[in-house]
């Protein structure tokens, strides 16, 4: 193990202990307004990007970009086959940026984008792109590959789904963590949109979850033929309308695996992935508890449905 990756683990579980927790998420979501539980933020480390009056997007936005700030400390760690893991691990990001860049052409309202740095894949290229045909082509050519289309819903799924591929190449849990958020997209597409598995999701959709499944005529015979390592993945879920809840079940598998990696993993890329899995959650958690807030602080019971 080299002294790059050693220095990398020690810092990212460093990390992983300022995260803000179960319990003080949920007293932000108990606030009775998004000032209140901004108020309480303003002293952790999320702290760093919240500024006053902001609108609960912009909040929520400020909470991500402590986990990208994050990253990209952690990347100037670790040695250099790093960039490769934290490349992936910041994908989310890249296509959070596309996302807002989709809005722009389109002609509506869209937020600030993620300053990536060194973690870009594609992203300085693509924001070039003056027309959603150009941005498929910039896409094409780049490590994301063609999305399929250059319709919003091409490019956000094409991109999701390549970013599966990518975690899914990852060590330890990561591959299981990818082909069960693959599963979650195709519950959706096919039993939630009413749309047929076409291009990069289908493709995943063989890879990772298996032939069986990615052909299943209903959300029953979906979750039944599974592979056993992905048995979890729709457990208990009986209706497209209920996948809000499969979800909140994936985050909370990718923070206890994460959870995982921290306590067995040597001083080795796998606590670095670790560490992120746990940051990760708790963000997420945090920007469900801002939501509740800004909705006036309850019930808690929705909160802890999704967190």
């Amino acid at each position: 193990m080299s002294a790059g990756w050693v220095a990398g683990s020690v810092r990212a579980r460093a990390l992983a202990r300022r995260r803000l927790g179960a319990d003080a998420a949920r007293q932000l979501a108990a606030c009775g307004s998004l000032a209140d539980a901004a108020q309480l933020l303003a002293a952790t480390p999320y702290g760093r990007g919240l500024r006053s009056g902001q609108s609960l997007a912009a909040t929520q936005h400020a909470i991500a970009g402590t986990i990208l700030w994050d990253l990209r400390v952690l990347a100037g760690w670790l040695p250099p086959g790093g960039v490769k893991l934290m490349r992936a691990l910041a994908g989310w990001f890249e296509i959070a940026n596309v996302d807002e860049l989709l809005s722009q052409l389109a002609g509506r309202p869209a937020d600030d984008f993620f300053q990536l740095g060194a973690l870009a894949t594609a992203w300085p290229r693509l924001r070039s792109s003056a027309s959603p045909a150009e941005l498929r082509t910039a896409l094409t050519s780049s490590p994301w590959k063609d999305p399929g289309g250059a319709s919003e819903h091409a490019v956000r799924t094409g991109m999701r789904i390549r970013l599966a591929a990518r975690i899914a190449a990852l060590d330890g849990p990561a591959p299981v963590w990818a082909a069960g958020a693959v599963a979650l997209a195709v519950a959706a597409e096919r039993f939630a949109a009413g749309r047929p598995l076409t291009g990069a999701l289908r493709g995943a959709a063989l890879t990772l979850i298996g032939a069986g499944a990615a052909e299943a005529g209903t959300l029953g015979e979906l979750a039944a033929r599974l592979p056993p390592r992905l048995s979890w993945v729709l457990d208990d879920i009986s209706a497209p309308d209920e996948l809000w809840r499969a979800e909140a079940a994936w985050w909370r598998r990718v923070e206890r695996d994460g959870f995982t990696l921290l306590r067995t993993s040597a001083l080795d890329r796998l606590a670095v992935l670790g560490a992120i899995a746990v940051l990760a959650a708790d963000a997420q958690r945090v920007r469900a508890a801002l939501e509740i807030a800004a909705r006036g602080g309850g019930p808690l019971e929705a909160y802890d449905a999704v967190a």
